[in-house]
């Protein structure tokens, strides 16, 4: 496939150091795929709500759509040709005509603790100050350290490092793969173990987002895209779009694949203080990831009552 000074490749990302590096593997992988240079693409910067919203939790102005939305207005109005999200902030219902095209091979799942006052979670002292946006994370915690106090932890990982360094809190939590993507995985002080801390559904995954019907993209983006990362996140998101989760209700997911065609399925939710937790596992075809994401979803729901969603608040926790 080529392309002309004419006709760019146009791809649209977040302007964080992370999101542009998942923007810059993506325009890499797609040059190397169709024989292209950078000259053939174009990176288009945009801001989102989710960037500019930064001293209130998701939870309380609108959800994972915050860091999606202006990119999809974008796509929907033909100035971008393909949007580069992380898989794990975008939300379970797209806009009406766009579709996910492609993920590129998931990354490293795990969360990371990166310690001040102590290097591993549980050694941090009685009351320690630990700081996450994420409210699955924050359960978590608590889950693990009904003890220490949870406070909201806006910014991108560089603004989440500095206020750490800054003795703002004693520690904070983030995605082993985005300090991989930004060649920053020595400030991990701690790796946490999936079996105690599973990830957020998706989290890892690079998402290409395009219109649907765009033949030209979709022929693009195909030689990029990863099968089982794929099947696993179909399976992800199917779970997470049963519980109609968002930005608002900790809930964890994983897949993992043998290599023989069979997926094994691990979900939790929890209540936002970590004191409640209802876990499933799930297994079967590959090829039937959205039914066992769906079922896992399900079977969650009936364990712990339509009403366990129902009037969390996250008034509890206090923005930084």
């Amino acid at each position: 496939m080529a392309a002309g000074s004419s006709d760019l490749i146009r791809i649209g990302t977040r302007g964080s150091r992370l999101a542009l590096a998942q923007a810059h593997e993506v325009r890499d992988r797609l040059a190397r795929a169709h024989g292209l240079s950078e000259a053939d693409f174009e990176i288009v910067v945009m801001s989102t709500a989710g960037d500019r919203i930064q001293d209130r939790p998701l939870s309380e102005v609108g959800g994972k759509g915050l860091f999606t939305r202006e990119i999809e207005d974008a796509l929907l109005t033909n100035r971008i040709d393909l949007a580069v999200h992380s898989a794990k902030d975008v939300a379970t219902i797209l806009p009406d005509g766009l579709v996910l095209s492609a993920f590129l091979p998931r990354e490293d799942v795990r969360d990371v603790f990166v310690g001040r006052a102590a290097r591993r979670l549980a050694d941090l002292p009685h009351g320690a100050v630990v700081g996450s946006a994420s409210l699955r994370r924050q359960a978590q915690v608590k889950r693990l350290r009904p003890d220490l106090k949870l406070v909201i932890f806006r910014g991108n990982v560089q603004t989440r490092l500095a206020k750490l360094e800054a003795g703002e809190v004693d520690g904070t939590l983030l995605a082993l793969a985005g300090l991989n993507r930004l060649g920053l995985a020595e400030v991990a002080t701690e790796i946490l173990d999936t079996a105690d801390f599973p990830p957020a559904p998706g989290q890892g995954a690079i998402a290409v987002e395009s219109r649907a019907g765009d033949a030209r993209t979709a022929a693009l983006v195909a030689p990029i895209h990863h099968a089982e990362t794929g099947t696993a996140l179909t399976a992800e998101r199917a779970f997470l779009a049963t519980l109609d989760g968002s930005c608002r209700t900790p809930i964890a997911a994983h897949v993992r694949l043998d290599g023989a065609g069979r997926l094994d399925f691990r979900g939790l939710i929890l209540t936002p203080d970590g004191a409640t937790v209802f876990e499933t596992r799930e297994e079967g075809p590959a090829a039937e990831a959205e039914a066992i994401g769906r079922r896992a979803g399900e079977s969650l729901l009936a364990e712990a009552g339509p009403d366990f969603f129902a009037g969390w608040a996250a008034g509890a926790i206090r923005p930084i």
